[in-house]
């Protein structure tokens, strides 16, 4: 495996670090010892510099270690998995400066706290193990992060989708066709599209769409509906018009290679719902409704259904222009699945704004409580038989003081048989939302007190319950024999 100079340097100095220390020696003694200046000594410690041979002989002749050992990339026990992250080019994949790090600041971190860093890096691998955490789920857990840093609003992309709009001559002020944005495709950039090939194969009945990028083709699935068709169209046009390359070429997405390409996805689908869904229009229309003192359920569907889009691509832009033009800035955004007759509903999508809200996606196997409008609106889709549902409902969480007001639509999978899905958006009920949103005090919208997952939940009685709350009652056990550890102490003082 080819290793970057930079990485070969910083492990001979991770490596010269610790033989200093472990042999009790400062910057200055060793300098002393071997007639090397202390600067210099420094630089090669930080992986700045690597010494010429006859420099690293010297440093193997005062400092009694084999010449060999120092100029092998096998490092301890103790800083192997320093080693593993640096053989990795993990660091090469993740774009740092997303998150506002300097790459040579994170070096310089792990070579002045080589044992810190360590221990910090092997929790993390311990914890990836343990919850079977794999490298697309790493990186879609960047993505999210990225997203949460920025409210996941992004100026330059919206700015980006009203040019693209005036050179094109796009309406914004109408819902977008399919065949719109089909037209730009084939006669600005040479797309040919083919609706009929994906149909051949029964291994691709999940897909949407690939594309063939040396022959510029298109294929799209004969079944996705008039709002997947053009929410396809937007994002190509993306792709192509912010001149993106680096890119996955089917949706929903097979495999990636790096990070670019995750994030790349992300820019092309934002820039597509912000072109179907555009930023003025959606935010007009929702300060009229949040202005209502009454919640109105069909004026709700009636703002969605003017743009030509999914139920999801309209929540997720939510997301978008709740926290950046009406504040709103404690919300989560769910999508879950559920195969009819299975017990398990599987939470397939989540995003967090501000902070960590409830609920969250758990590890555990556990079942999500099933007093969620986001699953009680599956179970209504498929009891009822109909094409969609739709549920509002305040939901008030038995371990904490927090409301949420939450919202969830629920539609078939068209690509699945017999599977269901569900989004929703939930805005924490504080007195900013409060004035905000006027119809949250409408007494019509139903209050229920709900729980993460049956195994943590408190609420008795509860009819929905899937399991019995053995990790609560193992926690209050642990509790109560503190308590009674505690009071043995204070009595005996």
């Amino acid at each position: 495996m080819h290793i970057e100079d930079e990485y070969i340097r910083l492990i001979f100095g991770l490596k010269l670090k610790q033989i200093r220390t472990e042999k009790k020696l400062s910057l200055f003694g060793l300098g002393k010892l071997t007639g090397l200046s202390k600067s210099y000594l420094n630089e090669i410690e930080k992986g700045k510099k690597y010494p010429k041979p006859d420099k690293i002989a010297l440093l193997s002749e005062h400092l009694e270690v084999p010449y060999d050992h120092l100029v092998s990339l096998k490092l301890d026990n103790n800083l192997a998995p320093i080693g593993e992250i640096l053989k990795s080019k993990i660091l090469k994949e993740i774009p740092l400066e997303l998150f506002g790090i300097q790459e040579k600041n994170l070096i310089d971190i792990i070579a002045n706290a080589p044992a810190k860093v360590n221990a910090f890096i092997s929790t993390i691998i311990k914890i990836a193990q343990n919850y079977n955490l794999t490298r697309e789920s790493f990186f879609l857990a960047a993505l999210r992060s990225y997203q949460e840093a920025h409210n996941n609003y992004f100026e330059d992309i919206e700015q980006q989708v009203l040019a693209f709009a005036k050179a094109y001559h796009i309406d914004l002020n109408a819902p977008i066709k399919a065949l719109e944005l089909e037209e730009i495709l084939r006669e600005e950039f040479g797309y040919h599209i083919d609706n009929e090939e994906l149909s051949k194969y029964d291994t691709l009945a999940e897909l949407r769409n690939v594309y063939i990028p040396n022959k510029n083709i298109l294929l799209v699935s004969e079944e996705v509906s008039e709002a997947q068709r053009a929410f396809i169209y937007a994002k190509e046009i993306a792709y192509n018009y912010l001149k993106i390359s680096n890119r996955l070429y089917t949706f929903p997405w097979v495999k990636f290679e790096s990070f670019d390409q995750v994030l790349n996805n992300f820019i092309a689908s934002y820039f597509a719902g912000a072109l179907l869904i555009p930023e003025k229009q959606l935010i007009q229309s929702l300060t009229t409704f949040f202005g209502k003192e009454a919640w109105d359920e069909g004026e709700f569907l009636a703002i969605m259904n003017q743009f030509n889009c999914s139920a999801e691509s309209f929540y997720q832009r939510l997301t978008n222009v709740l926290p950046s033009h009406f504040h709103i800035k404690n919300l989560f955004f769910l999508r879950f699945t559920h195969k009819e007759h299975s017990p398990k509903y599987k939470l397939t999508k989540e995003l967090h704004i501000t902070q960590q809200q409830s609920p969250h996606a758990n590890r555990n196997n556990e079942h999500y409580c099933r007093r969620w409008v986001s699953i009680n609106s599956v179970k209504s889709l498929e009891a009822n038989a109909i094409d969609s549902s739709f549920g509002i409902q305040i939901s008030s969480y038995d371990d904490s003081d927090n409301e949420y007001l939450v919202l969830a639509s629920a539609t078939s999978d068209p690509f699945r048989k017999n599977v269901n899905r569900s989004v929703s958006i939930g805005m924490l009920l504080s007195s900013h939302l409060k004035r905000k949103i006027k119809f949250v005090k409408d007494a019509n919208i139903e209050t229920r007190k709900v729980g993460i997952t049956c195994e943590s939940c408190a609420i008795a009685a509860c009819d929905e319950r899937m399991a019995e709350p053995w990790r609560l009652e193992k926690q209050q056990n642990f509790e109560t024999i503190d308590a009674t550890v505690n009071h043995i102490l204070t009595t005996y003082s």
